[in-house]
């Protein structure tokens, strides 16, 4: 806890230019932070450094730990899992000299070809919630200022830095404010606001939802932070609330590049689509300093701002100077960890718990002595995460070749079959970046064979198995233009399950995607953005030494079913204006609603275990209680999901069920257990413009199963 006399007695020393300092962001001297606060040596306040993530450390010129992708640990299901992951990624921050880490992001899935729904957790608020909260203590355990992001309703890359998230009161309070509120719960350091606008007002100029619902309404004490170069203006920003402008300096370069001609009519450079001005900066310096002495923002506020940043220096130990670094693989929660086995093995970890086995007509797991060939454009390269601000550069990494020819015991043949799909960054998009200063260092080897369609199925049809490894494309900065994997690769898949049976597909994708020739394969895989340990993951799930206990935190459908495809107002906009029109009927909500079966509904994911459910029954006014068991002759973990379903009330359209509570569990082969749940708030509330919160008078039906849509015994809770 930040000792509040110290602090006080710190302001007390600080000339208004040293207050200064501390909310405007400044260039890094080591080279090394996203974000950089000078500190004030006079009064022995250290520099405070921020970092990227929310994949692992991305500091400039460093390697670190490459954890999954955010959507698959919160496919894990499994809130521990999620806070260990957060440990990990605050001991590699400390290691690296860092102070805050830019994570998590925790923005509802709400526009299925999102360029950024990778970094994002769930489409649903009690899910995104509760696995957030468990990154956010996890971080913090290491004495690291977690950033949870982007705050609010910055849910798509495309017009980011301009739209206007036009959406009504109840649906922000049920959908999309709920996993920061969590965050905030959990004892979150800091807050990060978006791009966007809501509701006509940018969100650093935001002062009903920054000043009076996070800071006033949930008592939010630590500071606001602003996505780069995204303050809006000096004035309306520091009074709504805004505590560090970030990064308050000009990126290099780009002042050249905006004063450059980009045509020959000689217009000044336009930023493309989704890229904030990185010339429009330094909002919180004198300009700052001018509007303390118009009046136009009291000088209480400067002081507010810095006390809630030299809040957290001191809360995390900064102020003590006691935080050092450890190199080479070192093992010290005080001074901090990089690339340790520990770190390894949870990245490992995720990314086999956070995959998905989304269909199997009893090919997997694999034999071990099996011939298999293993296909695909990419098969030669890890997939560690999308493009921007969260790619990371590992210190060690295993292909899906590398990790099967491993773990095989028969024989493994390979082959590329078309060309290999090119990944995007958000930093090609940037004028000021060059081929030879790569913002994360990680640009992948490009030189390729020729690939031949002819060899993949020659290869497939030679073998016992055909294991085919496909993948999307996705950048912050850049929404997918559709939900059908690029490139040939799905006339790969159709080639190859032509010719084998026994055809395996491992989907990596930053989101749902679709998936044509399903019904023609054996068995279908979701992986995500594997990281690091992508080979050794896969072939740990395939050869079944893990079981595939990942299940769906987001709807899988047609492009066409999804709420926001086909209306323009509602995605990508129109004049700069998105309608969130569907409410809070997004995701399985939707689908529910519009009473049609997705492709695979929330929650999904088979196992190479069988589980069976006993009656369930109420054991308090918010917890109910299920036996489960593992029939199976082989250990596996399920993840027991319990839904709500409202009673009906005349005029008020409720979802027919939301999701109110989950739990991962290991069972042995035999074992029998009972799990109790504790069933979230939200999900009996409702939200009315004029009276609040709501929770109606009746019976709620709790229905619990595997998925959204497999529901397997119900209890009932009178409220």
């Amino acid at each position: 806890m930040a000792d509040d006399d110290h602090i006080e007695a710190l302001l007390a020393r600080l000339s208004r230019t040293q207050k200064l300092a501390l909310v405007r962001g400044a260039a890094d001297p080591e080279g090394t932070a996203t974000g950089y606060l000078p500190g004030v040596e006079a009064a022995g306040i250290p520099p405070f450094r921020l970092v990227d993530g929310p994949l692992g450390i991305r500091a400039e010129g460093q390697r670190a730990t490459a954890f999954p992708a955010s959507i698959a640990t919160a496919a894990t299901f499994d809130t521990d899992l999620a806070r260990r992951q957060g440990a990990a990624m605050g001991r590699e921050a400390t290691a690296l000299g860092q102070d805050a880490l830019l994570a998590p992001g925790v923005n509802i899935i709400r526009v299925p070809q999102c360029g950024r729904n990778f970094e994002y957790l769930s489409e649903d608020p009690v899910h995104a919630g509760a696995v957030g909260a468990g990154l956010v203590d996890g971080i913090q355990s290491a004495d690291v200022v977690a950033t949870v992001k982007h705050f609010v309703a910055n849910n798509q890359e495309t017009h980011r830095t301009t739209v206007s998230a036009e959406v009504d009161e109840r649906t922000l309070r049920e959908l999309y404010l709920p996993p920061f509120r969590a965050a905030v719960d959990a004892g979150v350091g800091s807050v990060m606001t978006a791009y966007n606008r809501v509701n006509g007002t940018h969100m650093s100029d935001h002062e009903r939802l920054v000043g009076d619902v996070l800071k006033g309404e949930w008592e939010f004490d630590g500071y606001v932070v602003s996505d780069w170069y995204g303050l809006e203006s000096t004035v309306g920003a520091a009074n709504a609330g805004m505590d560090v402008e970030m990064p308050g300096v000009a990126a290099p370069g780009a002042a050249d590049a905006a004063d450059s001609d980009t045509a020959d009519d000689g217009e000044d450079f336009e930023w493309p689509d989704g890229i904030p001005d990185a010339t429009h900066a330094g909002l919180f310096g004198d300009p700052l300093a001018d509007a303390i002495d118009s009046g136009e923002v009291p000088a209480a506020r400067l002081d507010d701002m810095v006390r809630r940043v030299l809040g957290q220096i001191d809360r995390f130990g900064r102020l003590d100077g006691d935080q050092t670094a450890v190199e080479d693989g070192e093992s010290d929660d005080q001074a901090g960890e990089l690339d340790s086995q520990r770190h390894r093995d949870i990245a490992a970890d995720v990314a086999a718990r956070g995959t998905v086995l989304l269909d199997n007509d009893g090919v997997l797991p694999l034999a071990d002595g099996a011939d298999v060939a293993v296909i695909g454009p990419n098969i030669d390269e890890p997939k560690l995460g999308g493009g921007g601000s969260s790619e990371t550069t590992p210190v060690h990494s295993v292909t899906p070749v590398e990790g099967i020819e491993s773990r095989a015991e028969g024989a493994v043949t390979t082959a590329f079959g078309v060309p290999q799909i090119e990944s995007v960054s958000l930093f090609d998009l940037l004028p000021f970046v060059g081929e030879d200063d790569e913002a994360d260092g990680s640009a992948e080897d490009t030189t390729r064979r020729e690939p031949s369609l002819d060899d993949a199925v020659d290869a497939a049809a030679a073998a016992d198995v055909a294991v085919v490894f496909v993948r999307d494309a996705t950048t912050e900065a850049r929404d997918r233009n559709t939900l059908a994997l690029p490139g040939r690769q799905d006339e790969l898949v159709s080639a190859v399950a032509a010719v084998n049976e026994n055809t395996v597909v491992v989907v990596r994708s930053g989101g749902p995607v679709e998936l044509p020739w399903r019904e023609d394969v054996a068995a279908v895989l979701e992986q995500w953005y594997p990281g690091q340990a992508d080979g050794d993951a896969a072939a740990a799930v395939l050869y079944g030494d893990r079981d595939p206990s990942g299940r769906l935190p987001v709807t899988f459908a047609p492009q066409s079913e999804y709420p926001t495809v086909g209306a323009e107002r509602r995605y990508p906009g129109v004049d700069d204006e998105v309608y969130y029109d569907e409410g809070v009927f997004v995701g399985y909500r939707h689908f529910d609603d519009a009473d049609t079966d997705p492709t695979y509904p929330f929650g999904h994911g088979h196992s190479y275990a069988t589980f069976e459910y006993g009656d369930a029954e109420t054991t308090g006014d918010q917890t109910v209680a299920v036996p489960v068991e593992n029939v199976a002759d082989r250990p596996g973990r399920e993840v027991v999901q319990a839904y709500v379903r409202p009673p009906s009330v005349a005029g008020v359209d409720r979802p027919q069920r939301e999701l109110a509570g989950f739990e991962a569990v290991q069972l042995d082969a035999g074992e029998r257990r009972t799990v109790e749940l504790a069933l979230d708030d939200l999900a009996f509330s409702r939200y009315g413009p004029d009276a609040g919160w709501t929770v109606d008078t009746g019976a709620y039906t709790v229905e619990i199963g595997r998925s959204s849509r497999d529901i397997r015994t119900t209890a009932s809770v009178d409220r």
